[in-house]
């Protein structure tokens, strides 16, 4: 998921691997009788448990209905700014991600239990996906009875047409992993005008022998296809209803709602979906009519509003932004606000990550003393205190199956405000000279102005001249994505597309990956880590996942190409009038499938 530029992020990686194939406790129909959303959210959880994969009793609808549902009613969304995608090749971005949940359906999907474990399922499909050849060749089937919102039932030629369209110039914005893994990194050569002109990728690519049945054909085992399959930017486009480039403005539905109006910029009403069976469906709910978002709320209005909870706030929700940080105090203060919120990890790491390019970030000694003595403590609470983020020890988020809360190697939950003493004694045995001139880039948003501050000074206490950079927030992730850019450091932030180590590890310290324009910041060219990567993603999951504790392992302890500083959290703000509330490890906001209204 492409670095941090707001609390709505956009992704960028290329990469895959791993979720546990054993699936969890079922019932005979692969669910409990009911889901329980009322446990406090005051903790943020872990994801510690691997991603299962669903079998066809755990893809099986209905969804599991919420304690206490009722039907009815119509929740407000508020929001600061209009989507960024509707068409879902385009979606690659948390806003239009988590609208998403509402408009389309894809092959598979993931049900999150009360604790916030995740298991793919079959979505339009029948399961999570069979395997062949080593991993090679996955197959689906797809359930009978799933249309889009006019009726047209879904079939094979949908999906082989949903794939085939984001290999044309009509996609640009979405994910890539799927049709780079079809058909290599040049995958738009191979069907440069996608199936708009008739042609088709051959069936040793892409094959659906009958109108139930697609099969992918890879040059290599691709474990974390379900995963990949599960994102927004896969979900069915209809070959009937596909309008190329205005298909972003009106999108045809197969979920549970549909749009009844757009107006770009102010507003979206979205109503019921009166062709989405639930008996198709094993993950969303239709319990209220419809949505109305408004998507012209400041951040610190909507936080005004849902504290004051009156009048259309009590049905209202943020939608992907969390509460005012001006407010927070306020929020968590007043019992009667705190107990509407939802609060948990988001999959994102600050990180102080070095230009190994650089002649003053050549020394390792010179990075771990950097490391040792930032001030991760005075970083948290410039984004927020403990409700915005929480001391990291390394550069996998607890978001991640396996993270391990204990894995420390620089000390930094035992000295959270640094340990300037070892730092010192690093940059005098690397010889370093008082008044060493450094370039620190920063982001010129609020937190990226607070922490310049921090950062300037604490370096400057180790005798460092530090020059601070500032770069516009629109423009800061290019710029230092330029191989040959000017700084020695900079805080970059970056979460996972799905739940494995490979969307983060990959895109971030391949050394294969480094070129003007990547996500490999820090420009960490690693024999060793190279090599644990490419073993990792031909790997099944349990193996997978030791060796991407020892990637990890390696390039914070070996190379230390970037500071692990802080986990992001969120909080998010409620109405008192909706019901079902509860925070998503898949999305990182609030659960939008599980709403309904106490009141309707």
């Amino acid at each position: 998921m492409k670095p941090i530029r707001t609390r709505t992020t956009r992704a960028v990686a290329v990469a895959i691997v791993a979720g546990s194939l054993a699936l969890t406790g079922c019932s005979d129909n692969g669910k409990s009788n009911t889901k329980d959303t009322s446990k406090s959210q005051d903790d943020a959880a872990e994801q510690s448990n691997p991603v299962a994969y669903g079998d066809a009793a755990a893809s099986t609808g209905p969804a599991e209905p919420v304690k206490g549902a009722k039907p009815g009613g119509v929740i407000n969304v508020y929001a600061q700014s209009d989507m960024t995608h509707l068409d879902p090749g385009q979606i690659y971005v948390s806003d239009a991600g988590q609208i998403a949940n509402l408009l389309h359906r894809g092959l598979t999907n993931y049900q999150e239990d009360d604790k916030g474990n995740l298991t793919v399922v079959g979505d339009i499909a029948t399961d999570s996906g069979t395997s062949s050849d080593g991993g090679k060749t996955w197959t689906y089937k797809l359930k009978d009875g799933v249309k889009d919102e006019d009726g047209n039932e879904i079939t094979s030629a949908d999906v082989r047409h949903t794939i085939e369209r984001q290999y044309s110039k009509v996609i640009f914005d979405g994910p890539s992993y799927v049709q780079s893994w079809l058909s290599g990194s040049d995958y738009r050569k191979a069907l440069p005008d996608g199936p708009y002109k008739g042609k088709h990728l051959p069936d040793s690519v892409l094959e659906t022998p009958d109108a139930k049945t697609v099969v992918f054909h890879f040059d290599q085992p691709r474990p974390d296809l379900p995963q990949a399959l599960a994102m927004a930017g896969y979900a069915i486009v209809p070959e009937k209803q596909d309008t190329k480039e205005k298909y972003d403005k009106a999108p045809a539905a197969l979920g549970p709602y549909k749009i009844s109006e757009y107006k770009a910029g102010k507003s979206l009403t979205l109503v019921k979906n009166d062709q989405w069976d639930p008996e198709t469906d094993s993950v969303r709910h239709q319990y209220v009519d419809g949505y109305q978002f408004t998507t012209t709320i400041k951040q610190a209005s909507q936080t005004k509003r849902l504290i004051a909870d009156q009048g259309e706030a009590k049905n209202a929700i943020q939608f992907t932004d969390s509460v005012d940080p001006a407010q927070l105090s306020k929020v968590i203060g007043d019992a009667n606000a705190k107990k509407r919120t939802i609060q948990g990890y988001q999959p994102y790491v600050w990180q102080m990550t070095f230009n190994l390019d650089s002649a003053n970030m050549k020394d390792k000694k010179v990075r771990d003393a950097i490391t040792y003595a930032i001030p991760s403590q005075a970083m948290v609470q410039a984004d927020g205190g403990r409700y915005g983020g929480e001391i990291a020890g390394g550069l996998m988020a607890p978001t991640l199956p396996g993270y391990d809360k204990s894995y420390d190697p620089f000390g930094k939950l035992k000295k959270p405000n640094g340990d300037l003493d070892k730092a010192k004694e690093l940059l005098k045995e690397a010889g370093v000279k008082d008044g060493t001139k450094l370039t620190y880039a920063y982001s010129n948003t609020p937190r990226g102005q607070a922490q310049m501050v921090i950062i300037k000074d604490t370096l400057g206490k180790l005798g460092f001249d530090v020059q601070a950079k500032e770069i516009d927030r629109a423009s800061f992730y290019e710029q230092i994505g330029k191989l040959d850019n000017p700084f020695d450091l900079y805080m970059t932030g970056w979460g996972q597309d799905w739940s494995s180590p490979s969307t983060v590890i990959t895109p971030v310290y391949d050394g294969t990956l480094v070129s003007d324009g990547g996500s490999n910041y820090s420009h960490i060219k690693d024999a060793k880590v190279d090599e644990l990567i490419k073993k990792a993603l031909t790997e099944e999951p349990e193996a997978a996942a030791k060796t991407w504790e020892e990637a990890h392992h390696r390039i914070v302890e070996e190379v230390n190409p970037a500071a692990p500083v802080y986990y992001s959290k969120q909080i998010q703000l409620f109405g008192s009038n909706i019901g079902g509330a509860r925070y998503s490890t898949e999305s990182s906001y609030i659960d939008i499938n599980d709403l309904f209204l106490k009141q309707p």
